[in-house]
């Protein structure tokens, strides 16, 4: 098996090896992506697996046996950030397949149909809006609201889409019925130093962290910075700065507390007009805050608007916060973290329960469906960075761990 996977690993990053400097970008609904989507389709029919793409350009590799047999569902995306690695997204779709091959290998035949799933465009890189694929399949794909959305060379989403073949007007035909899948699982890298600092092989995921992202606007006034006297300033620079300690340090105090786990960042700043002799007349902020308890969002939130407030009071400025995204945090299926837990430590396996900070294509999929996440480690936690890793022993784990939960499954 593990030759196997460090065959179909390279396959999928439609690569001859994963020492790539630059890392790969395989945006979504690009030409790239679609190269890999071929990689799978590839792989899937070398395993006899039936292969089709859905309304939204998600590939589907299914093992059926019995037309009227429940589904379970497996997979992750290809997709990538620019210049990313090669084990996000690849690694779940990689040990799904894998899987699949284990029980084949095995000459096991399952009661029930298995379906692996590759996820069309889950980063957010190309389009600042993520898991496009999963959404559609979930039925939490909005098109209209979508559509004029562009990437940085000014290509809408419709316009991909319809590049690489998809017909737009039939791209929410995608969304799947309740009773087409029983349930869905996803492995995928942790993203994170957890796992590896604590020695663990094998992390359940508990619930993912979405987001409230905040737009804060100040607004000042621009001058000339050579003639306007300190105390006759109205620098939207220096009124909205403290705001950038005030969430970090919001977030570490809220953490101090008993069962309280957040983290915020003030991740972008844009000032205007940028210029070296001009008194900053506008700042932009955009920060970004996730907890799987809702509550503790919330909170935060509430202490930013606070703080806002008295920065417009003090400093004779205006502010404004927009909310962006405001998410709820997922939770995952109780029953399948309790199995998939339980197999995990029956294969000898040091197995912890955890929480994601990061968004996964399973968190769309659990809105509808009971679903799980397994991680596996990532090496010094690096990841959307060419030096993304995951050892090839870790992905055989993960696979074992599939592949023993299919087992239990669909057998008896």
């Amino acid at each position: 098996m593990i030759n196997w996977l460090e065959e179909k690993l390279c396959a999928l990053n439609v690569t001859s090896s994963m020492n790539q400097s630059e890392g790969f970008t395989r945006l979504g609904y690009s030409d790239e992506e679609k190269q890999a989507h071929t990689q799978f389709i590839n792989i899937a029919n070398e395993l006899g697996l039936h292969t089709f793409e859905d309304e939204a350009g998600n590939q589907w590799a299914v093992w059926k046996v019995e037309e009227n047999a429940p589904t379970i569902g497996l997979g992750s995306h290809l997709d990538t950030v620019y210049s990313g690695g090669g084990y996000d997204g690849v690694a779940g779709v990689l040990c799904a397949l894998a899987a699949v091959k284990t029980l084949k290998d095995k000459q096991i035949t399952p009661k029930k149909n298995i379906a692996v799933i590759c996820f069309a465009s889950e980063e957010s890189a190309r389009f600042s809006v993520s898991t496009l694929g999963s959404k559609a399949v979930s039925g939490e794909l909005n098109k209209e609201a979508i559509k004029t959305i562009s990437d940085q060379d000014g290509t809408t989403i419709k316009q991909a889409m319809e590049q690489v073949g998809l017909n737009w007007e039939k791209v929410q035909q995608a969304e799947r019925a309740e009773s087409d899948l029983e349930q869905f699982l996803e492995l995928h890298i942790e993203q994170g130093k957890i796992l590896e600092d604590q020695g663990f092989d094998i992390g359940i995921v508990h619930g993912i962290a979405r987001p409230i992202r905040l737009s804060v606007r100040c607004e000042g006034m621009a001058n000339h910075t050579g003639t306007t006297p300190m105390n006759n300033r109205q620098d939207a620079l220096v009124a909205i700065a403290p705001l950038i300690n005030f969430v970090e340090q919001e977030a570490l105090k809220m953490n101090e507390r008993e069962g309280a786990s957040i983290v915020a960042t003030a991740s972008v700043a844009t000032v205007k007009p940028n210029a070296m002799n001009m008194i900053p007349g506008e700042v932009e902020l955009g920060i970004d805050i996730r907890s799987t308890d809702n509550n503790l969002k919330q909170e935060l939130y509430a202490s930013i608007y606070t703080f806002c407030e008295s920065v417009e009071k003090d400093r004779n400025v205006k502010v404004m916060i927009t909310m962006l995204v405001n998410d709820a945090s997922v939770e995952l299926d109780k029953e399948m973290q309790g199995k998939l837990f339980a197999v995990s430590k029956s294969l000898g396996y040091k197995t912890i329960s955890m929480d994601s900070g990061a968004g996964h294509d399973v968190m769309n999929m659990a809105l509808k469906w009971p679903s799980g996440l397994i991680f596996i480690p990532s090496h010094k936690g690096i990841s959307h960075h060419p030096d993304e890793f995951t050892e090839i022993k870790d992905l055989a784990n993960g696979t074992k761990v599939i592949a023993a939960y299919l087992e239990s499954e669909v057998v008896g």
